[in-house]
């Protein structure tokens, strides 16, 4: 099965890369003649540049007395292609990239065992500041107790800025392919 994988992940690879150019052919001195310019390069599609998308202004801090249904959340999602021995998945939420993580799901997240078909999961965190960036990953478990961090870690964005501070983007301007 190894090799099958390492076999398709050269021909993947190979297929990826460009033709080398050709050598010129070895001929004999032939008289000069007048040499088209290299005709320019084709056009390139047009980028778009999307706008940055503006934070809009709320409350900010704990949303404990909001209800459930109308929090502000961060929803992570992850899939997998197929599982092997997985009991489930955990979510970790820290304040910074490299700081500290705390374990958000009181139970873990249920894995499907040993399949060879598509799993989508999702965690919703409710239990955030709405004007504060926070950084997640998720670890899974084998059915085995074995602990593993199954994704890298990700950032999510503040969802407001307090009201009466200046706009700000939430995300630089990226350009949009068509």
């Amino acid at each position: 099965m190894r090799q099958l994988a390492l076999t398709a992940l050269i021909v993947a690879a190979l297929s990826a890369c460009s033709p080398s150019p050709q050598p010129p052919a070895a001929s004999a001195p032939a008289a000069k003649t007048p040499v088209a310019p290299p005709a320019a390069p084709a056009p390139k599609p047009a980028e778009t540049v999307v706008a940055a998308k503006e934070i809009p202004e709320g409350a900010c801090g704990e949303q404990t007395s909001t209800p459930a249904d109308q929090r502000v959340a961060n929803t992570a999602r992850w899939s997998t292609a197929s599982e092997q021995d997985s009991f489930g998945f955990d979510v970790f939420r820290g304040d910074s990239e490299k700081g500290d993580f705390k374990k958000l799901t009181k139970d873990p997240i249920l894995g499907a065992g040993t399949s060879d078909e598509t799993h989508k999961y999702e965690y919703r965190d409710d239990t955030i500041d709405p004007c504060k960036e926070y950084w997640y990953y998720v670890e899974s478990i084998s059915t085995k107790g074995v602990h593993e961090k199954f994704t890298p870690v990700f950032r999510a964005p503040p969802k407001r800025r307090a009201v009466g501070s200046p706009p700000a983007a939430s995300e630089p301007a990226a350009p949009a392919k068509e």
